[in-house]
């Protein structure tokens, strides 16, 4: 197809996307859906997402996977772990806007292309890296996969029927939400540049993005204190091979994210999953395997299952409540909640932002405000005058 140039609001803004998978590639896409110039710096051979496909869509020359989150881009084919091909970025850097990494924390450094080595080159920059839990704390070298963010967010107790197991969403919604929070930082970054002449460091990280997604909802436990009680009814992926899902354990439920069959089988005790095929049984056997796994896994309690889990890397993780999900490390090692006095509601304890600016951080300069509490403070600065807007208030234009 014909290209033709960019009029988009973000256009002459040049983006050096080094992410792979969903969250970052989704970012870095909705920078180009508005003008950028988005430049995909992808591995001799191409990104990983390029040869793995969703629900078996190969497509032609590119699989469904990554034409869904890479359009309006361009791609760079380079090796960074050479000296050539880290001198070839060190020189795109000299004129990017953006940089987008979501490499397991440490990786960028090993590669040469963290904040600290980028922004001398250009201090310019707005540097985003985006992770699973952060870039520090108890789970920095935790997998950062969607359906076990799902499973710790909170959210899978909040739909469904009580006497079911929580169900996951239809979605990868974790990464979805995490790349609009990495949109959003990118913008309010280059804001800041915009009005300061400089870059800076914008850090997102997965379990803060579902976490404060859910602003109503958790806060409704943390402020009112309401647990999370569904009911009998439902109120409210079947692209991904099996097992993936939540399965029921001696006292409770865990994520199990698509373990190879052979070495999931001899841990959980089932020697039939060491004859079947990954990429074959795991779709067409499905429901045989689902049914197996449940059956093994509730001998054992979450606690002993994780741990097993993680000693031999297979991907899982809890299913929390709010309660679990407020009292979790790793959130309070990320402020992931803020408090705050409000003059009518008293103390507030609820999610806060998501996104870590390295200049300028966020804060609770007020909270919700009452109805019409600022209308003539907001109408003076705009330059009206007291009896204006006396006289606006008696007519009951304004409140």
């Amino acid at each position: 197809m014909s290209v033709k140039a960019s009029n988009g609001i973000l256009s002459g803004y040049r983006v050096l996307d080094c992410s792979i998978a969903m969250a970052g590639p989704f970012a870095a896409q909705r920078l180009g859906d508005l003008g950028a110039d988005v430049v995909k710096i992808e591995p001799v051979g191409g990104e990983w997402q390029r040869h793995v496909s969703a629900g078996g869509a190969q497509g032609n020359k590119i699989n469904v996977s990554f034409l869904s989150l890479n359009r309006n881009k361009r791609s760079l084919s380079v090796n960074l772990k050479t000296p050539e091909g880290k001198s070839v970025l060190y020189d795109l850097i000299k004129s990017a806007d953006v940089f987008l990494q979501n490499y397991r924390p440490g990786v960028a450094k090993r590669l040469g292309v963290d904040y600290d080595t980028l922004s001398k080159i250009n201090p310019r920059l707005v540097y985003v890296s985006m992770s699973g839990y952060g870039e520090t704390g108890p789970y920095v070298n935790r997998p950062g996969q969607d359906l076990i963010l799902q499973g710790m967010s909170g959210a899978m107790l909040s739909a469904g029927r009580d006497h079911e197991p929580p169900m996951a969403a239809g979605q990868f919604l974790v990464d979805a939400v995490t790349a609009y929070t990495a949109f959003e930082g990118v913008l309010a970054a280059l804001l800041h540049r915009e009005r300061s002449g400089e870059g800076q460091l914008v850090s997102v990280n997965m379990l803060d993005a579902i976490t404060t997604l859910q602003m109503q909802e958790l806060s409704v436990f943390t402020v009112a204190g309401k647990q999370q009680k569904r009911s009998a009814e439902p109120h409210a992926h079947v692209f991904i091979r099996a097992p993936y899902g939540t399965f029921a354990t001696k006292d409770g439920f865990i994520i199990v994210a698509f373990p190879t069959l052979k070495e999931f089988g001899e841990l959980i005790g089932e020697s039939t999953f060491a004859d079947m095929e990954d990429e074959v049984d795991s779709w067409s056997r499905r429901d045989e395997i689902f049914a197996k796994t449940v059956a093994r896994l509730v001998h054992k309690t979450s606690a002993e299952w994780l741990r097993l889990f993680e000693a031999n890397d297979i991907w899982a993780g809890p299913v929390y409540g709010y309660a679990d999900l407020v009292a979790d490390p790793q959130i309070a090692h990320n402020e992931t909640l803020v408090e705050y006095d409000h003059p009518t509601e008293g103390h507030v304890k609820t999610p806060g932002f998501p996104i870590k600016f390295s200049k300028t951080p966020s804060a609770v300069y007020r909270g919700a405000p009452l109805a019409g509490e600022h209308t003539k403070e907001v109408l003076e600065e705009a330059g009206y005058e007291k009896a204006k807007i006396e006289e606006l208030l008696a007519k009951g234009v304004l409140g």
